[in-house]
């Protein structure tokens, strides 16, 4: 028999872009505090996590191995590692049950251990809360107050969380000293400050029109951390950039909305316009960036 594929939920968003809508950076401190979720409890985070993790199981048994998902006592009876008799007519029923166990104990938990390890490396899955959330997920979709929904919203809300506590216990010098840069910076008489918070000098003062957030425009820049290491440069690649105000960080789309063409301007994005507690490579998470950019066109 094929080994049976378990498709893993997509539980970490942090990967990709994060972008402005990336958990719609708040507006105002307020909203900021009021959506941080509280924390819960391994044990309840646990079975959450393996309710989650069982979700689209039972659509996967019926429509890849022909299980019937209305009676699944001989899946489970496999699952719990019960030996089947060799003539019973719901053999495959047991081996699939076997098989999904296995990867559970050799898959999903290691996976799911390593994720809680990176955030907090004192805190352990409880495993049988897991195994007993992975049972309900399949049998009944629910546990006491939990839902499948409601405990896939538990469990990524939470992995959210212990990657904020991480990269905050990591990197939160980064912000302090961004804000403080950003600080003493607004005060220079050349520094406009914008509403978000965004700074910027203008260098070389253009005439031309101003781009829209949907515009694609093409531009030379220089990206430099507050250290002064250059992490990005069109200049040094010997030509200019072109892209869609919208598909860059929400300090370049404003600072760009802002800028004729023909202008060359020094910005200051603070660290939650920019990657916040994403980490890029050379940027590190809550790392205010300093850019010059050079608007030269918007293009057709």
């Amino acid at each position: 028999m094929k080994r049976i594929a378990v498709i893993l939920l997509a539980l970490l968003t942090l990967g990709g872009t994060q972008s402005a809508e990336a958990k719609g950076r708040k507006k105002q401190k307020k909203e900021a505090a009021a959506a941080r979720p509280d924390t819960v409890s391994l044990s309840t985070f646990s079975l959450a996590a393996g309710m989650a993790n069982a979700n689209g199981l039972k659509q996967y048994l019926a429509q890849r191995m022909g299980i019937d998902t209305t009676n699944l006592v001989h899946f489970m009876s496999g699952f719990e590692v019960a030996a089947p008799n060799e003539g019973h007519r719901m053999v495959q029923d047991f081996v699939a049950g076997m098989e999904i166990r296995k990867q559970v104990e050799s898959q999903i938990i290691p996976q799911m251990e390593r994720q809680v390890r990176e955030a907090d490396s004192t805190a352990t899955l409880d495993r049988a809360q897991f195994i007993e959330g992975f049972r309900a997920g399949v049998l009944t979709g629910a546990k006491d107050s939990l839902t499948s929904d409601s405990a896939q919203r538990i469990v990524q809300r939470q992995l959210e969380y212990y990657r904020e506590a991480r990269n905050e216990a990591l990197y939160g010098e980064n912000r302090r000293a961004g804000e403080e840069f950003l600080r003493k910076n607004a005060k220079k008489d050349s520094v406009q400050t914008t509403a978000s918070g965004l700074q910027y000098k203008v260098l070389v003062a253009g005439t031309g029109d101003k781009p829209t957030a949907k515009s694609r425009v093409k531009v030379n820049y220089e990206g430099r951390l507050l250290d002064g290491t250059v992490f990005d440069s069109s200049y040094k690649r010997g030509q200019p950039t072109t892209f869609g105000c919208d598909q860059v960080i929400k300090g370049w789309t404003e600072a760009l909305t802002l800028m004729p063409v023909g202008s060359k301007w020094e910005i200051y994005v603070p660290q939650a316009l920019g990657y916040g507690s994403r980490d890029a490579g050379q940027i590190k998470p809550f790392s205010t960036l300093i850019f010059t950019v050079e608007l030269l066109s918007i293009e057709p």
